[in-house]
């Protein structure tokens, strides 16, 4: 594997020496801290993290590379995606920009292209790409008005049972709401949510009885044994604010299983009484918030001829500092939604950072990438560097934060089971022959 910084060694059991790691994705080693960031030696042995030592202690007999104070990252965690909308925007363009463009123009190109042929070949393309960018586990939603459920979901779980071993992959149901009163339509979608190993998802608004369909939607997410992830409150507009009766429902019903909520723009909106309110309750009933910082600056407040005047995203420290579990992450790459995006670690924290101000200090901005995202989604196994994990790195020229966020750090190794990979990136003209119909 070519690399325009270092190699790694051939051998079963080598050092990775001169290390630096953000100390909140290191479990069982402290050390003195200076931005986060820690020195260490890694010593890898049959694909798995052996020992974490001090710095220029590993054993002298080993084979070695000297990362020369080079960042060391755990492989990322992508919690929200949309792999299913992926890599069609030069088929189907967004005009004009706005949510509204966003989802007439999805709406078309399902309806036309969505067979399992089309599909394949844009999750396998975004698939490619988010592997040799270093991610290791992905959630993605899968639009499910019917009949598309029908072949999104089995798709899915080939493809899923395909990347196993290199990408873990879970899917979520993103069904709309106002069908969860309608039993025809929405029994089968739980039930192929549940043979498939899903969850239950769907875009909230404002919309008649919708306590009613909260209440269902919780009981059958109970009934069936499965977690929930929301797209919620995803608008600038004040008197959207569905968060609050998400929070409720969980309290009343006492659900028990994990439940997640994205974007949660309009809660930025509100005046500070309000916000506080909202966040103790979710905080309450533990709710876990995801940001999609790229995406909700591209779309929000998108008005022609108009500069925007807000960033599109959620109080996303008032709600860590309340307790609640935060983490960032894609959203959609080229399509409709986002006409750019690569499914990019690095790109979503370096993005995150300077869009939430997740500087400043910078001490924990590696937790929203790796091991927050992780712990949402039920993987504490994932996105942390510690012995006896395996040694699925990332690994950095650059030394320090500043360096890093700088540049794209197109030379970064990834490491899997203590190998580097082909880190090849998909040609966009292997997409042709779908895009061109």
């Amino acid at each position: 594997m070519a690399n325009e910084f270092m190699s790694l060694p051939e051998a079963d059991r080598f050092a990775l020496t001169n290390v630096t790691l953000p100390a909140v994705c290191v479990e069982g080693f402290d050390a003195p801290q200076h931005q986060g960031l820690i020195s260490v030696d890694l010593v890898i042995a049959d694909g798995r993290i052996e020992a974490i030592l001090p710095a220029s202690t590993a054993p002298a007999d080993l084979p070695y590379a000297d990362l020369r104070d080079g960042m060391v990252f755990p492989c990322f965690i992508d919690m929200h995606t949309h792999l299913d909308k992926g890599h069609f925007w030069d088929r189907r363009p967004n005009p004009d920009g706005t949510f509204m463009g966003a989802l007439e123009n999805v709406r078309a190109d399902r309806m036309a292209n969505w067979s399992a042929e089309d599909m394949r070949a844009r999750m396998e393309f975004a698939l490619k790409s988010a592997y040799a960018h270093g991610t290791k586990l992905i959630r993605t939603h899968l639009d499910s008005i019917p009949p598309q459920p029908d072949i999104s979901f089995p798709l899915f779980s080939e493809i899923r049972e395909e990347w196993k071993g290199r990408i873990e992959l879970q899917a979520v149901a993103l069904l709309p709401l106002e069908s969860v009163l309608d039993e025809a339509i929405f029994a089968p979608i739980v039930a192929t949510a549940k043979r498939h190993g899903g969850l239950l998802g769907g875009a909230t608004r404002l919309l008649p009885d919708f306590d009613r369909i909260l209440e269902t939607h919780f009981r059958a997410a109970a009934d069936n044994g499965l977690d929930i992830d929301l797209h919620v409150d995803e608008t600038e507009e004040r008197e959207v604010l569905t968060l609050e009766a998400i929070a409720d429902t969980k309290l009343r019903l006492g659900f028990e299983g994990s439940v997640t909520v994205g974007h949660c723009c309009s809660l930025a909106r509100q005046d500070d009484d309000t916000a506080k309110r909202v966040i103790d309750k979710v905080a309450k009933a533990g709710i876990s918030v995801v940001s999609l910082p790229m995406c909700n600056m591209y779309l929000q407040d998108r008005h022609e001829g108009r500069t925007p005047r807000w960033r599109g995203v959620t109080l996303f420290k008032e709600l860590a500092a309340a307790g609640v579990q935060t983490a960032v992450a894609s959203d959609n790459t080229r399509d409709p939604f986002y006409a750019y995006g690569d499914l990019d670690g690095v790109e979503v924290l370096r993005e995150a950072i300077r869009i939430l101000h997740l500087d400043h200090p910078l001490d924990e901005a590696a937790r929203v990438v790796t091991t927050s995202p992780a712990n949402i989604l039920g993987r504490p196994d994932i996105g942390r560097i510690a012995v006896r994990l395996p040694a699925d790195l990332v690994l950095f020229s650059a030394r320090r934060w500043s360096e890093f966020l700088s540049r794209p750090q197109a030379d970064r190794i990834v490491m899997r089971n203590g190998k580097g990979i082909d880190r090849r990136l998909p040609d966009y003209r292997d997409l042709d022959p779908i895009l061109e119909k």
